[in-house]
């Protein structure tokens, strides 16, 4: 098994490029707002509606997976803040 990644900053670029490069060919329009679980030490994964029962997925086949999240189309797992156009008046 190789080393696990221990940088927050290489661990988010490795699970990134596994995203790019393993995740994205394989998924449509249809996954399109689902959320993608990454074990960035292996690049398994697992795409579901619900980010829990892609976690689990992805963990009941690698219990020992360092998981990433994130949602297809999206640049993130989930946002916080205001939205565009709903500012303080």
């Amino acid at each position: 098994m190789p080393e696990r990644i221990r940088d927050a900053d290489d661990f988010a670029r490795r699970g990134d490029a596994l995203y790019e490069r393993v995740v994205k060919p394989n998924v449509t329009v249809a996954d399109e707002g689902k959320f993608v679980a990454v074990d960035v030490d292996s690049g398994s994964y697992e795409v579901d509606v619900d980010e829990l029962a892609a976690v689990d997925r992805l963990l009941a086949r690698r219990p020992d997976a360092a998981l990433w999240l994130t949602r297809v189309g999206s640049r993130y797992a989930h946002r916080f803040g205001l939205g565009q156009g709903r500012g303080a008046a």
